[in-house]
């Protein structure tokens, strides 16, 4: 029994893959002592390079179709117009499915400015051309109750400011070309108004919230209205001699945001990531577009111009480390201007004719065609077994390079050592 004892663990031993040489049989040299050094450098600095970028964060990006419905996007935008004045100024939103939205105001400011654009101090003062109190209240005594002049009444049935019998206009389809004949106009001096207000400029700001299809929004003089199933704008007339007004812009901030970003910690959340993917600056951010070529110019001779933007919007989904879940989006854009003042048909230098459209007008229009594709961003990191593995595989790899190294060495130094 002691035999087979002594026999199975001398069979266990045989296959130790480790075997151990005597301390007196060693030979150790400064080669090896520098090789020991160097090795212990390399895998401490390899650790540490594999440590930082196991706690780096990277981003795993996806291309897929977008299979959400019902979806709506968010314009959130603030643009300086230095010769439009902002009761001529109307923004307006029509999409592919027949939704129009006209004379949007909810979420949305105007914000007056001077010839040299700059606000004026006292927005509340002098902002509005339809919220003179004292002016309205001496219209007639209570009881009051003013006529429409044929336009749509109201559900009160009465008209009893200018702005209501403008609206009553626009919602038959007229448009407001008499104002000095109307009492309420008269008394509320919106003539004066005008006049006071005709050399301002103004800045536009704020979110429109519209369907994710094929939309257009649209900044353009006056307000609109259907006429004969036809979109109309309405030209404020009594402005029609005074100085002459073009839509040259800058455009501060342009974005298109989901509803996810209403949050402002899943805001945050998303333009941290748009920042480090190095896209969180907008393409259409800061634009100038003969915003201030002509400013403290007015007169017939300057040109008015239709500005049309074509911008490409790309969903995105952005997933985080700490489990928040955000859509955002990119946008890219091509951009055409006209001069509205140009002839229907005109030819180049080498006598290509072109023909434009009969329904141009002077303003700003933002063409928004939605990509079916989304962008899926997901951030990861690499997992703890990934960073032992590869430390394992560090020290296994420079110790045993190390040890090939020092044999090598060891033997070019015995065999000169033998030939002397």
């Amino acid at each position: 029994m002691g035999g087979r004892s002594i026999l199975s663990a001398n069979s266990f031993k045989a296959i130790d893959a480790f075997g151990k040489t005597l301390e007196d049989v060693k030979i150790r040299t400064r080669t090896g002592a520098f090789l020991t050094f160097l090795s212990i450098g390399i895998i401490c600095l390899l650790t540490l390079i594999e440590f930082i970028d196991y706690r780096t964060i990277y981003l795993d990006t996806n291309i897929d179709v977008n299979r959400m419905r019902d979806e709506h996007l968010t314009a959130n935008l603030n643009i300086t117009f230095p010769r439009v004045p902002c009761f001529l100024l109307s923004l307006d939103a029509t999409d592919l499915s027949g939704e129009h939205m006209r004379e949007i105001s909810h979420n949305i400011v105007k914000t007056r400015l001077d010839e040299k654009g700059v606000a004026y101090p006292d927005q509340e003062v002098i902002s509005d051309l339809k919220n003179d109190l004292s002016r309205v209240s001496a219209i007639g005594q209570a009881g009051y109750c003013g006529s429409c002049y044929g336009g749509e009444i109201p559900k009160g049935g009465c008209c009893n400011t200018c702005d209501e019998v403008r609206q009553a206009y626009l919602a038959r389809g007229w448009a407001f070309t008499t104002p000095d004949s109307i009492e309420q106009c008269k008394k509320e001096g919106w003539a004066e108004k005008i006049q006071a207000q005709s050399k301002d400029g103004c800045r536009i700001s704020g979110r429109v919230r519209i369907k994710k299809v094929q939309s257009s929004l649209a900044l353009s003089f006056g307000q609109s209205f259907q006429a004969n199933s036809y979109h109309v704008q309405e030209l404020v007339p009594y402005l029609k001699d005074g100085p002459i007004h073009d839509f040259g812009h800058q455009i501060h901030k342009l974005t298109f945001e989901s509803d996810d970003e209403y949050s402002p910690e899943r805001a945050e959340a998303a333009l941290r990531v748009k920042k480090s993917l190095g896209v969180h600056i907008n393409p259409l951010d800061e634009h100038n577009n003969h915003s201030w070529k002509h400013l403290g110019r007015r007169g017939p001779n300057l040109t008015q111009y239709m500005f049309q933007y074509f911008v490409k919007v790309v969903s995105n989904d952005f997933s985080t480390l700490d489990g928040h879940h955000v859509s955002s989006h990119q946008y890219s854009y091509s951009s055409h201007t006209r001069d509205v003042g140009e002839a229907y048909h005109t030819k180049n230098a080498e006598g290509v004719e072109t023909t434009h459209g009969l329904d141009a007008r002077p303003g700003v229009f933002f063409n928004i065609e939605v990509s079916p594709m989304q962008i899926i961003h997901t951030e990861k990191r690499k997992p703890f077994a990934h960073f032992l593995t590869t430390l394992c595989a560090i020290v296994g790899g420079v110790l045993t390079v190390a040890s090939l190294v020092d044999s090598a060495v060891y033997k070019v130094a015995k065999t000169e050592e033998d030939r002397r």
